[in-house]
């Protein structure tokens, strides 16, 4: 049986603190430990900071001469471009809110990355996600859980994970608080112990993702439409689908006397449809590109606990497979803002079972409807 300074384990480095202090534990474990980041090519002249731009590599080259490990930057440029950014404009182009965290470590950390460093000849890959990987005897297999400090779990990110590259994958902080991994990071005197973290995408300027999608395609992609009621009437007019999203109050820029919520955008109309805060609410969903992770495809409906958005809390649902790539749920109590282009990501405990991108609200029942908390 191999030890661990038999194996090789590449870690992802990205310049901040959580991926530095992995390949800090890694290197402590006894592994041979190298680490690599993933090149974007991505330049920000707003003075906008991006984790794999040229300060997050700057910092994770010398986060490594710290640690004393290799260091290695593969050109991933052609790749978000590919996966990542050219899906995230046309899913707002289509007035859907896309998830481009989910969508990197389905195809870059967790895909394209993956795949290179197993060619390179490593046992496994580390990253500075907060989440678990664990063996269940009883499932014969590994199962993705959630991390330990809730705060901090990104599980909801990772459910996009191929089965198969479970057992080849370690997530060194799943048991511990960002604090914890700030001390660690002063142990090993690493540059990035005090570094602050960055909740923004990567690949989005200060500006705003709107003005990133005008730079990129052009401003003629923001194409005004009609702002209809519940009743069917034009109202007003919008600004472009990509400039709107389920939920929305705020800057509409129609007065009506009362507040209306954005509760479904038609690409087919180009219109943008508002109404009371009750029709926010919906009975349940339906979902594509559904990724079963620590389970096998259900042959019937089973309970489960979901999350409709990262920061929204767990509800209980039914869910129904629908062949092997949708799912149909049903809440069992209604919900607000359900958004196509979103993940719903499904639980059983602190088990992912695996998730799904949002397509379309249900609606709901009058009498359940009846019995949600709307204000």
């Amino acid at each position: 049986m191999k030890t661990n300074k038999d194996m090789t384990v590449y870690v992802a480095m990205s310049g901040g603190v959580d991926s530095s202090v992995v390949a800090g534990l890694v290197k402590e474990a006894g592994y041979n430990t190298i680490g690599v980041t993933m090149c974007f090519n991505i330049t920000h002249n707003d003075g906008k900071a991006s984790c794999c731009g040229i300060d997050g590599i700057a910092d994770a080259r010398r986060a490594a001469d710290i640690l004393d490990i290799p260091h290695y930057v593969f050109n991933f440029a052609a790749d978000i471009n590919d996966y990542i950014i050219d899906n995230f404009t046309s899913e707002y182009l289509n007035g859907r809110t896309p998830n481009p965290c989910v969508r990197c470590n389905q195809h870059l950390k967790f895909g394209t990355l993956y795949q290179k460093v197993k060619a390179l000849g490593a046992e496994y890959l580390a990253t500075g996600h907060y989440g678990k990987i664990e063996f269940n005897p009883q499932r014969n297999g590994h199962e993705l859980k959630k991390a330990a400090d809730p705060k901090k779990d990104q599980s909801y990110f990772l459910y996009s994970m191929k089965k198969e590259t479970l057992p080849s994958v370690m997530f060194p902080l799943g048991g511990l608080t960002k604090p914890e991994v700030r001390a660690l990071a002063r142990k090993f005197n690493l540059n990035t112990a005090e570094k602050p973290e960055s909740q923004d995408i990567c690949f989005v300027p200060a500006s705003g993702y709107k003005k990133f999608i005008e730079n990129r395609l052009g401003p003629e992609v923001m194409t005004p439409g009609p702002f209809v009621n519940e009743e069917g009437q034009i109202i007003g007019q919008h600004k472009g689908l990509a400039n709107y999203t389920i939920g929305q109050r705020d800057k509409l820029g129609i007065a009506l006397g009362h507040p209306v919520y954005v509760f479904k955008m038609d690409r087919m109309t180009n219109s943008v449809h508002v109404g009371h805060l009750s029709r926010l609410y919906s009975g349940g969903l339906k979902a594509s590109a559904m990724n079963w992770l620590s389970i096998e495809i259900p042959q019937e409906t089973i309970e489960v606990r979901l999350k409709i958005r990262y920061n929204s809390p767990e509800v209980k649902a039914c869910l129904t497979p629908v062949g092997r790539d949708s799912v149909r749920v049903e809440f069992t109590e209604p919900q607000k803002s359900v958004t196509p282009g979103q993940s719903v990501v499904f639980y059983d405990g602190d088990v992912v079972l695996g998730g799904a991108v949002i397509d379309e609200a249900l609606a709901c029942p009058d009498e359940k409807l009846a019995l949600a908390d709307i204000k």
